[in-house]
C-alpha cells in the first residue's frame, strides 16, 4: 500500500502532471514535494559551493520554496515540501529512501538530446530503492 508519494518538481508542465496524476491515483497519500537546487547552475562542478554562493543559494531556496507552495495550490494538494541541494537524479534516489514510491514528469527526449542532456528519470528509475512511475 502506497502512503508517502515523492513527485520532484523541477518547474515543467511535467511535474505538475506528476502532482496530478498522484492526486488522482493515491487520493490518500502523503505527498512530499521535493525541488532540487543543481550547484551545477553556478557553473561551478566542484563538491561544494564556491565562496560567495551563499546568496545565490539563499535566493533559489526561496525561489524553489514559492515554486512548490504555488504549485500545491494550484493543484490542490496538502504537500510536505522539501528543498536540497545537489545533482538532480542523486538527490532524488535519496529523498526516496523515506517514501513508498517516487512518481515524477519526463520530458520525453530521445536521441541525440537524451544522450547529450542525460535523462534524470532514467537515473533515479536504475537507482530508485522504491517503485519509480514516469509521467509525461
Amino acid at each position: 500500500m502506497v502512503k508517502r508519494i515523492l513527485v520532484p518538481v523541477d518547474g515543467s508542465p511535467q511535474s505538475a502532471e506528476a502532482i496530478r496524476f498522484v492526486t488522482d491515483e493515491w487520493p490518500d497519500a502523503d505527498v512530499v514535494l521535493l525541488s532540487v537546487i543543481d550547484p551545477v547552475d553556478t557553473g561551478y562542478t566542484g563538491s561544494a559551493f564556491p565562496s560567495g554562493a551563499e546568496e545565490w543559494y539563499e535566493r533559489a531556496r526561496r525561489e524553489a520554496e514559492t515554486r512548490l507552495t504555488e504549485l500545491a495550490e494550484e493543484v490542490g494538494v496538502d504537500a510536505e515540501q522539501v528543498v536540497v541541494a545537489g545533482r538532480p537524479a542523486a538527490s532524488i534516489v535519496e529523498v526516496a529512501q523515506d517514501v513508498d514510491h517516487v512518481v515524477m514528469g519526463s520530458h520525453g527526449r530521445t536521441g541525440v538530446s537524451r544522450v547529450v542532456l542525460g535523462s534524470v528519470a532514467e537515473a533515479v528509475v536504475r537507482r530508485s530503492p522504491v517503485p519509480v512511475t514516469i509521467v509525461r
